[in-house]
């Protein structure tokens, strides 16, 4: 769990040097296994009404879009703000 703090430490404070495997680990620990893992794309499921899925893709370099990753971090809050 250490290393997935500080690598959402870390999208927090700068959201474009993250790497997309990092961002996979993140979302692999948060939402569970994605139920999309295409080349170029994984889909996660969401446990709420709505559009209840997070898509990321990897960007220039291997490393993960800034909108994705900002998606991400609001749906991790949003899960956090459910198990409370």
């Amino acid at each position: 769990m250490a290393d997935i703090d500080s690598i959402v430490q870390k999208m927090n404070e700068n959201p474009k040097g993250i790497r997309y495997t990092d961002l996979c680990k993140v979302c692999d620990y948060y939402f569970g296994d994605a139920r999309q893992q295409s080349t170029s794309h994984r889909v996660y499921k969401m446990p709420w009404i709505g559009d209840p899925r997070v898509n990321i893709q990897k960007g220039k370099g291997n490393m993960a879009k800034e909108y994705q990753l900002k998606q991400v971090l609001k749906a991790i809050t949003k899960i956090e703000t459910f198990k409370k």
